[in-house]
């Protein structure tokens, strides 16, 4: 879009903590709802998946979550799994706004010194 790197970044990073933000505070309830559907399936609590999560929380912590979350958990779904965990809201959002910053910077400094090389079909 021809946006330069202060803007790009400043973007990237409002659109993920708003994110954070809005499910921050809804993540309770949906927990909750979550719950109660695992129960009335009688679906295992634990799957192959959580455990993993676990173990990287139990290893590095909120900041592992937080570095994680851009990548491979989505702003949401890193967000939820924190509430989950029991992180206070306001450490969850300062974990996700470094991880923001850092992603953000790495992925628009990427996109501005590489983009030249994706063909867009012209």
């Amino acid at each position: 879009m021809g946006l330069h790197f202060w803007p790009t970044l400043g973007l990237t990073v409002a659109g993920m903590m708003t994110s954070v933000f809005i499910f921050s505070g809804v993540g309770g309830v949906w927990m909750r709802h979550r719950q109660m559907q695992r129960r009335l399936r009688r679906e295992p609590i634990f799957t192959k998946r959580s455990r993993n999560i676990i173990k990287v929380f139990r290893k590095f912590g909120m900041g592992g979550i937080a570095f994680l979350t851009p990548i491979l958990l989505s702003p949401i779904g890193g967000t939820v799994i924190a509430t989950l965990l029991g992180v206070p809201r306001q450490r969850i959002m300062l974990h996700m706004f470094l991880s923001a910053l850092f992603w953000g910077a790495a992925l628009t400094f990427a996109s501005i010194r590489f983009g030249h090389l994706i063909h867009h079909g012209h």
